[in-house]
């Protein structure tokens, strides 16, 4: 699931591609800031998916090594482990999952077996992976430990792949470590009890998170002019015009946070952008606007204007 940090991100992004391009569609906008967010669904799917894709393509080798003229004891009797992992057969078997790709005509892996081929060659090259397939009738931890470490090692690691998902998608190259991360716990939680809960995809905590990006990207626009004023003569040494755009907006969303999501504590507001500007701008951009956030907060509790209930003051 979406953090919170990560829908600010996002609403980061939709408001610099407006800054940009100079376009005051306020509706196409919105609906590029929920698509890239439900595109977040797409690509945990494609993710999934590849895992199952690795398998198949275990299955195809294997096949092809027992027809040998010449095969070895080990190619004419081979470990089905992987074939058969437990972990692997939720994924495939999940109703859910596989509605879902069809819905969304996710063919990727048919299309472009490639990379398939490309993490399957890396995985039988992995000693670790020997080490798997001579285990004797895996446990269900051991066939989610190995899948794990598989997804960890060589899928999130790869280059070929990372290229593949920057150029299929502008919002999917800031997606994808997120991602990463998210399956890697999902994985890892993985029970026979709890597949179909676990596997089940989504990209919100609740509707609260869900309405969250929509009412920031919203606020910030129609409030332009007071979050303008409010920031007017709180950089003593920066003229506005030469800030950098994307540390502009990160105030604004700030500010904006301050004056109108009366239950975000000041202090998650002010280390989320805090924690942003070091990952999305310039090195000294994460201390400029802590300082000017601070003071801000400062001024405004003095003229009593901080809107705040009791949960946004902690």
């Amino acid at each position: 699931m979406l953090t919170r940090r990560h829908i600010r991100v996002k609403v980061l992004q939709t408001l610099y591609a407006r800054h940009q391009s100079a376009d005051e569609d306020q509706v196409g906008q919105e609906k590029f800031l929920t698509r890239s967010l439900e595109q977040m669904q797409e690509l945990q799917a494609l993710l999934l998916l590849m895992i199952v894709a690795v398998r198949d393509q275990a299955e195809k080798f294997t096949q092809r090594s027992q027809k040998k003229y010449f095969a070895s004891d080990n190619e004419r009797n081979p470990s089905v482990n992987f074939i058969n992992n437990q972990i692997v057969d939720l994924i495939q078997n999940h109703d859910s999952l596989t509605q879902f790709a069809k819905n969304k005509k996710l063919k990727n892996w048919q299309q472009d077996d490639e990379y398939v081929i490309i993490l399957f060659n890396k995985l039988k090259d992995a000693s670790w992976y020997q080490d798997y397939l001579s285990i004797e009738g895996p446990s269900f931890e051991e066939d989610r430990d190995f899948v794990v470490r598989f997804y960890k090692e060589i899928l999130a690691q790869d280059e070929k792949l990372y290229e593949y998902i920057e150029d299929k998608s502008l919002t999917w190259i800031d997606d994808f470590p997120w991602v990463n991360t998210a399956l890697v716990k999902l994985l890892n939680k993985v029970v026979p009890s709890r597949a179909n809960e676990i596997f089940t995809l989504g990209v919100f905590k609740d509707q609260d998170d869900q309405q969250f990006g929509q009412n920031l990207f919203r606020s910030v626009l129609r409030n332009h002019e007071e979050l303008q004023q409010v920031l007017q003569g709180k950089t003593p040494n920066w003229d506005q015009e030469r800030i950098a755009d994307l540390d502009l907006i990160m105030l604004h969303m700030g500010i904006c946070e301050f004056l109108h999501f009366p239950s975000i504590p000041v202090r998650v507001t002010i280390n989320e952008y805090l924690e942003i500007a070091k990952e999305y701008s310039t090195p000294k951009s994460s201390l400029f606007i802590n300082g000017i956030l601070d003071n801000i907060i400062k001024d405004l509790m003095a003229k009593d204007e901080l809107n705040k209930n009791e949960r946004g003051l902690r």
